[in-house]
């Protein structure tokens, strides 16, 4: 009889961690939270717009997105944070990048200008050399993307390169879209 027990039990834990495995891997790209996003307080500088505030984006969907001008994931990743900007900011969506350095030479503003216009970023770029923004959200890693709701809360994030879909899923969710 103990031995049926044994069993059982060791089949259940099997089957619940073959259940929670999946949303694991999930979980660990896309992070799903809910706080008030911080301010951009700290920003050295900004390119394509004057200095924003969350208070002044209340109302609207704010993706920020965390990235270096020579990091190659935050490259791959740029082509389709324009794809966003380019579909939906008609329809309220903004984006705000926030360059965070990751080494020395990526505090150059000439050399910041010079990609920003290489890579054909229209939309709001914050400097943040000295990582006060990077702090505020507790970020870690590039690149890094945080979409904030119509009410300034974070609800989602995803850090690396891939989840376009459902970032995009989530953009338009929020912004009240058909899926």
């Amino acid at each position: 009889m103990n031995f049926l027990r044994i069993a059982i039990a060791a089949a259940a834990l099997g089957s619940a961690l073959l259940a929670y495995w999946p949303s694991a891997w999930t979980t660990a790209s896309a992070q799903e939270a809910v706080s008030q996003a911080p301010e951009f307080t700290g920003a050295d500088r900004w390119y394509n717009s004057q200095p924003l505030t969350m208070a002044a984006l209340r109302g609207k969907v704010v993706l920020v997105e965390f990235w270096t001008r020579e990091c190659i994931n935050c490259i791959h990743v740029l082509p389709h944070t324009k794809e966003l900007y380019d579909k939906y900011a008609k329809d309220g969506l903004v984006v705000v990048g926030v360059h965070t350095p990751e080494y020395d030479e990526e505090r150059d503003p000439a050399a910041l200008q010079s990609a920003i216009r290489q890579f054909g970023i229209t939309w709001p770029v914050a400097v943040d050399n000295e990582s006060r923004i990077w702090n505020a959200y507790g970020n870690r890693f590039w690149p890094a993307l945080y979409l904030i709701d119509q009410n300034g809360r974070v609800v989602y994030s995803h850090i690396g390169e891939g989840n376009y879909v459902e970032t995009e899923q989530r953009v338009r969710q929020l912004l009240g879209k058909a899926p």
